[in-house]
């Protein structure tokens, strides 16, 4: 056991887990006002039902040993974690007697975590305004079971790194995903563009303003989601070593290229550069660089950045085209961010970079372009496909969406019983919420407050 490995991987596992927190954030500045509680709860939901399922059975779903041809780790090998316990007592420092490399399983087990939970609750964006929440929580439920926990055992379960064998996708296939591109974000885009096509389009959809309520939110957000990011990319390394900082410096790069890309593109095509745009350039780089980021030099990385930024500031228009109301752009920003950054691996990828690989630009030929190809689109479909599975089934036995009047009055106070802000205190007589909405003279004094209730 190396402490100082050990030390890094806890504080990246806490850098990841503020990233959910960050998700809330971002997410909620992005709905109406009468649905921000909602928006914020689906991710603190996800991230206190997914701790637990990920102890109980998650952990050896995805790195127990296979017992499915790459597809499946032994749910029981390491049920509610006690095997993996134990020290070697004080005068030894407390080192842990179950390894993963260089750090403790339990490590390891926290670090992987809050891949789980945050996966989970990037899907929840493109069902804002309109899901009901217990609908919602036992979806990410079975969801979590029965799609992220075996395409993480397909994706970062490596032979011999906890268990004997691990997934077809990292021995088999050896296609690169340094820290998800595949198993979190073409997973939760392609889940929430099944969810949006299960619940439908939001009433009032392209007919009534439904602009962001706090765009401060959004930024803040999406400052937390870079800020954590390090500890999910760098973090990836499992070790305080070069590779984490070369990690590190691509993933900083990409994110600002994306940023000035899809600033780039909204000033082009609208005449404004925008601060949502700006927040959405941040994530789409993030993205974009997860699968890449250990594969790239950091000029690549800036390439795959720029790129992203373009793609996903063009790719969220789509949705009025497609007729699909994918809420808050999961799809066009996760899964197209997704498919892009693991795909730019085959193109951009360099062997001088730690993952030792040249793709078709530096000579490698299609040799790796067509395994990231296979690997993220063997997830997409899969994810697809078993989501609208799932979610038709959870919206035919106990109803999934809310009800038409339910869902105008406002997402909040049906589900909830609580309002995101008290108007009625900011104002005065006749400014009250009457059944979630405001009163006429409250809408108007929201309206000169800039919030779009």
């Amino acid at each position: 056991m190396d402490t100082g490995d050990t030390a890094w991987v806890l504080a990246s596992a806490a850098l990841v887990l503020l990233m959910t927190p960050g998700l809330a954030l971002f997410y909620g500045g992005m709905v109406r006002a009468k649905s921000v509680l909602n928006m914020m709860m689906m991710s603190f939901g996800a991230l206190a039902l997914i701790s637990v399922l990920w102890v109980l059975y998650g952990y050896s779903m995805a790195f127990g040993d296979d017992v499915g041809g790459g597809l499946l780790g032994d749910p029981l090998e390491f049920f509610g974690l006690k095997s993996l316990m134990g020290t070697e007592g004080i005068d030894k420092g407390f080192a842990a007697t179950s390894l993963v490399f260089t750090i403790p399983s339990l490590a390891f087990v926290a670090f992987q975590a809050v891949f789980a939970i945050i996966t989970v609750a990037l899907i929840s964006g493109a069902i804002a305004d309109r899901a009901k929440f217990g609908a919602w929580m036992v979806f990410a439920g079975i969801w979590a079971t029965i799609v992220y926990f075996p395409v993480a055992h397909w994706v970062f379960a490596f032979d011999g790194a906890e268990s004997e064998t691990g997934g077809w996708i990292a021995n088999k296939l050896l296609a690169i995903d340094f820290a998800g591109g595949t198993a979190v974000h073409i997973n939760a885009g392609a889940a929430g563009l099944a969810l949006a096509i299960v619940l439908g389009r939001r009433v009032g959809w392209k007919r009534d303003p439904m602009r962001p309520h706090n765009l401060p939110l959004v930024m803040i957000g999406a400052g937390l989601l870079w800020f954590g990011w390090f500890g999910f990319n760098a973090g990836s390394a499992l070790s305080a070593n070069g590779q984490a900082a070369e990690v590190w410096v691509t993933t900083l790069v990409a994110t600002g290229a994306a940023a000035l890309g899809w600033l780039l593109t909204e000033r082009i095509r609208d005449g404004h550069a925008t601060s949502l745009g700006a927040a959405s350039g941040v994530v789409a780089g993030l993205v974009a660089i997860t699968p890449s980021c250990s594969s790239v030099t950091p000029v690549g990385a800036i390439l795959v950045g720029a790129i992203a930024g373009v793609l996903c500031a063009l790719a969220v228009g789509l949705k009025f085209k497609l007729n699909v109301d994918d809420s808050l752009d999961v799809v066009g920003v996760h899964l197209v961010g997704g498919l892009w950054g693991t795909l730019a691996v085959g193109l951009f990828a360099s062997a001088t970079a730690t993952a030792g690989v040249d793709g078709l630009f530096y000579g490698g030929g299609v040799d790796q372009l067509w395994r990231q190809a296979v690997g993220a689109f063997a997830v997409l479909v899969f994810s697809f496909v078993v989501t609208l599975v799932i979610g038709f089934g959870i919206d035919k036995t106990i109803g999934f969406r809310l009800d038409r009047e339910d869902e105008v009055e406002g997402i909040d106070g049906v589900e909830h019983a609580e309002s995101g802000y008290d108007f009625a205190t900011s104002g005065g007589g006749g400014r009250t919420l009457t059944g979630g909405h405001l009163t006429p003279a409250g809408q108007a004094d929201a309206e000169a407050r800039g919030v779009n209730a």
